[in-house]
This record gives structure tokens, C-alpha cells and sequence, in this order.
């Protein structure tokens, strides 16, 4: 198997996990809807090319994260189907970061927009 063929075959094994985590995992759609409702403000306040990377990066990290606490949600599944206490603390500490990774980003989001949504209700 060529080299080309190999990549091609990993960015396919990789959208597919993209497709799998959009199809079975609410909390990703949620924090894709996020993401979405975020950038319409970013487009909608203008915001600086700094806090573009800002938000383009939380919304990255978020859903980066929910697709690792996914990843390793399934393999507990694969590894212990019944409850064990173990796995339950593994199953909390990964969806705690993504609690994490989205508490940030909620905050970095206020910092962003917040100032902007009061100068525009002030206009009014």
C-alpha cells in the first residue's frame, strides 16, 4: 500500500469518527450549535483577528474535548458493560474536562462579547 493511499485512508478512518461523534453524541451537537451561534456573533460584532483566534480556539478545544471524553466513555463500555465504580470515576473525570473546556470557553465568550452586547443596548 502506497504512502498516499495510507493518508488517505486515515483522514477517511478520522471523518468517520467526525460522523460517528455528530451522529450518536448529543453534547456534540450542542456545543457544535454553540460554536455556530458563536461565530455568527463574532461575524456580527466584528471581532478583532485576536479574539477570533481566542474563540476559534475555545470552539476547537470543546469539541476536541467532548470527542475524548467520547473515545474514552466507548472504551469503558467495550472494557466493563455493568457498572464498577472505577470506570464510573474515569467516565466523570473525562466529562469534568470537558465541564472545564467549556467553562473557559463560557468565560472567554463574556469577555469577547459581553462589553459589545452592553455598548449595543446602550445605543439604543
Amino acid at each position: 500500500m502506497s504512502s498516499g493511499h495510507k493518508i488517505i485512508k486515515s483522514f477517511a478512518f478520522a471523518w468517520n469518527g467526525l460522523k460517528t461523534c455528530f451522529i450518536s453524541e448529543t453534547n456534540f451537537k450542542i456545543h457544535l450549535l454553540l460554536a455556530v451561534i458563536a461565530i455568527s456573533f463574532g461575524i456580527g460584532f466584528s471581532i478583532s483577528g485576536t479574539e477570533w483566534l481566542a474563540l476559534i480556539f475555545c470552539i476547537v478545544f470543546v469539541l476536541v474535548m467532548e470527542m475524548i471524553n467520547t473515545a474514552i466513555e466507548k472504551i469503558c463500555d467495550v472494557v466493563h458493560k455493568d457498572f464498577h465504580p472505577g470506570i464510573k470515576k474515569i467516565k466523570d473525570i473525562a466529562a469534568g474536562a470537558v465541564l472545564v473546556a467549556s467553562g473557559g470557553a463560557s468565560i472567554t465568550g463574556l469577555v469577547i462579547f459581553l462589553p459589545k452586547i452592553i455598548i449595543y443596548i446602550k445605543s439604543f
